[in-house]
């Protein structure tokens, strides 16, 4: 299903400690007003962290990554806008004056909150194209495929020999 380009995630700044109760009745007042095609998700990010208890204890506890803010994806109207502004706790969108801005694609992707599916039909082994780069239309093997960071690692032939270079993986493709 391609995605709505009108649906946004906007950033809802909460009175300190009330992100999760600003979550919890946005979630219901959408449910209770018919309203999940205009508000279609709410977000407090959370990390977790190992903390260190007096008694030597290891605890995990979740932090709030942006503590006060509430992320909300939603397609903008009048009543979406007036729904989220009304909710108990929330002091306001993050924009000038009433006027909410959406995050950028790169803002939603640095601070991850949402999860883009990443597929790539190359492994480790099999040879592929460099597309893009100072070593464009070079073929190569995959020697390290890095998921996390998005990166392939290349044996490009060159000074006699195989040299490892790191791409992205939009800079290759499969032969």
């Amino acid at each position: 299903m391609a995605e709505n380009p009108q649906e946004k995630w906007y950033v809802v700044h909460t009175y300190s400690g009330y992100e999760n109760k600003v979550k919890d009745n946005l979630e219901k007042a959408v449910e209770n007003m018919g309203m999940q095609d205009l508000i279609l998700e709410v977000k407090v990010p959370v990390e977790e962290v190992t903390e260190q208890k007096e008694n030597g204890e290891q605890k995990i506890v979740q932090h709030k990554i942006f503590p006060s803010y509430v992320f909300v994806k939603m397609i903008k109207t009048n009543e979406s806008w007036y729904v989220v502004r009304n909710i108990r706790g929330v002091t306001g969108f993050v924009g000038p004056g009433s006027d909410p801005v959406p995050l950028t694609d790169d803002e939603i992707t640095r601070m991850n909150i949402e999860k883009k599916e990443i597929t790539i039909d190359f492994k480790v082994g099999d040879s592929v194209r460099i597309i893009d780069g100072p070593f464009q239309d070079y073929v190569c093997n995959v020697e390290k495929i890095d998921i996390e960071h998005k990166t392939v690692t290349v044996l490009v032939p060159m000074f006699n020999g195989d040299t490892p270079v790191e791409l992205e993986f939009g800079q290759v493709e499969t032969l």
